[in-house]
């Protein structure tokens, strides 16, 4: 057993074991939340220079009762009021998210599945997994049917990844088809995507030179009233008017000197516009990041769930030979109906209808081990389809492998259809088989992510496509979507370790493959050495130490919680 820990016996744990496992703390409950809370929001906003050289010019003020000339103190109360209200309607809409999306977790406990929630999981639970579940822990299988598993929301391989008993599953992966059994191995923080969150959990404030100019030019007015203000008030005092009169001008004369106008009308013009964005359905967490987002001169972009939408599609039926494509479709229809789908086999279905008179009478599904599938029909004989290299595996140089090799070239992935008029046995391949036509899949591309780009390149923003998917696939993307740059995509395990000469590679290339998290992290860091304004967009785990890092870190609503809250 991974980790060093013993098996857990095949009916769970029982009550006390659970018990004990609480109260040593050994709980997938993580206390985090989705921005910062409520008084840290009202220090931050509160708590400024700004308002400290008012506040303190008000408080002299009524001290000495002065009540009618401390209504400058308005504009704290206005400009506090403003950050204080936006950050939290963000943090609101963030919590109502978080609500809505709270998954829970199937454990065997006692012999029995039980549903709790994802928080109440404890140390060497067992997990049961089923299509569509996300991995609430840590763990390592301990049985599989036909279970795979998406991880790219951690490390953005869109592949799924076939499971066998003794791998390791990382909390954050999808469920994507079959079943299997975990033991959860690492619960709470210490599991893999909480330690990638925590690294992104770090409050840094976004980054505005509007902002930094004023408090740059506060701190010397700070200097400024201590020499001006006693002269001031030795100057009143010689009026020979009193002491509270003496004050009261001094205090008006220095208020003037603070410009209070200038910090009032940047706050608004930070309100105006986060709500001019809000109309656009953007939950702008910080005010200043909208004045960044007008200075970014590079957008690095994540594929998966940011310009694609997490799903394959059919691209294409390319029918062989004298192939009836009709015919193919039909059989690729029929085969996308049988009981034991998965990805591939929705994407099949939502394009290509179940076609009538196609009665089942036998089947073999799909296997990651096998990577093919296959069923037998009713006066239409038996019909194989997977990866071509499965289903002709003694024909290397036949002419339908290598058509499908120079289509899988362009990044696509690419199926064989094939059918004989011999009935399969078991789950060997059946004689005879005839290559009939190849199915194409691609990611679905978000149906604005090429006028997107176009808008991009109108406003000389140019855009890096960084994803942890093979190079290829990326590209092949990137062109669909018109990327300039995408004809040379570029393996990011082959970037130099300094950031001087990956930030040269990242002149020549706009799109990169097999990137790891800590790998968008240096990309981000090495534009930002050559004076880029940078912003990324992600939606997995895997982005969020980028966005972090970024000018401005834009994070999809669709993607990961930790991902939203940086």
């Amino acid at each position: 057993m991974s980790a060093g820990r013993p098996p857990t016996d095949a009916g769970g744990l029982d009550a006390a074991a659970v018990r004990e496992r609480v109260a040593r703390g050994e709980v997938n409950a993580v206390a985090t939340g989705t921005s910062r809370p409520l008084r840290e929001i009202v220090r931050a906003n509160v708590l400024t220079r700004f308002n400290a050289i008012l506040g303190a010019l008000g408080a002299l003020v009524l001290a000495i009762g002065a009540w009618r000339d401390a209504l400058f103190l308005g504009v704290v109360v206005l400009n506090s009021a403003i950050g204080i209200a936006q950050e939290w309607r963000a943090k609101r809409t963030l919590d109502r998210l978080a609500i809505l999306e709270a998954p829970r977790a199937h454990v065997i406990r006692e012999g029995a599945v039980e549903d709790v929630a994802v928080g109440e999981v404890v140390l060497d639970d067992l997990l049961e997994l089923r299509a569509g579940d996300q991995v609430p822990a840590d763990g390592v299988v301990t049985r599989t049917d036909g279970l795979e598993v998406d991880e790219s929301l951690l490390t953005g391989e869109a592949d799924p990844i076939a499971k066998a008993p003794g791998d390791a599953v990382l909390s954050g992966s999808l469920v994507v088809a079959g079943r299997g059994r975990i033991q959860a191995t690492a619960v709470g923080a210490a599991s893999h995507a909480q330690r990638l969150a925590a690294e992104a959990r770090r409050f840094t404030r976004a980054r505005s030179e509007l902002v930094e100019g004023t408090d740059r030019l506060l701190r010397y007015l700070t200097w400024a009233l201590a020499i001006v203000g006693p002269i001031l008030l030795v100057g009143q005092l010689r009026t020979g008017d009193g002491t509270e009169a003496a004050l009261t001008a001094t205090v008006a004369g220095l208020v003037g000197m603070v410009p209070e106008g200038l910090v009032l009308l940047t706050s608004l013009s930070f309100l105006l516009a986060a709500l001019a964005l809000a109309r656009q359905q953007v939950l702008v967490q910080e005010l200043p990041a909208v004045e960044g987002l007008a200075r970014v001169d590079v957008v690095c972009l994540d594929k998966t769930g940011t310009l694609t939408e997490g799903e394959i599609v059919l691209a294409d039926v390319v029918p062989l030979a004298s192939t009836d494509v009709a015919t193919a479709r039909a059989a690729l229809g029929a085969l996308a109906a049988g009981p034991d789908g998965n990805a591939t086999a929705t994407a099949l279905a939502a394009s290509l209808p179940a076609p009538e008179g196609w009665a089942r009478t036998s089947g073999v599904p799909f296997s990651s081990a096998r990577k093919w599938s296959a069923a037998a029909f009713v006066d239409h004989g038996t019909w194989v389809l997977g990866a071509p290299e499965m289903v002709m595996p003694d024909a290397p140089d036949a002419p339908a492998r290598q058509e499908a090799g120079a289509r899988a070239d362009t990044g696509r992935r690419v199926l064989l259809l094939a059918r004989t008029a011999a009935a399969h046995d078991g789950d060997a391949l059946p004689d005879g088989l005839e290559p009939v036509a190849l199915a194409e899949l691609a990611e679905r591309v978000r149906p604005d992510a090429a006028a997107t780009l176009a808008y991009f390149r109108a406003q000389d923003v140019a855009l890096r496509v960084m994803s942890g998917d093979s190079p290829r696939t990326v590209g092949a993307v990137a062109r669909e979507i018109g990327l300039e740059g995408a004809e040379a995509p570029l393996d990011a395990r082959e970037l130099p370790a300094d950031d001087g000469e990956a930030a040269d590679l990242l002149e020549r290339h706009a799109v990169l493959g097999r990137v790891t998290p800590e790998g968008k992290r240096q990309l981000v860091r090495a534009l930002q050495a050559r004076g880029h304004v940078v912003a990324m967009t992600g939606d997995g785990v895997n982005d969020a130490l980028a966005l972090k890092d970024a000018d401005i870190g834009v994070a999809m609503g669709s993607g990961a919680p930790a991902t939203r809250a940086v």
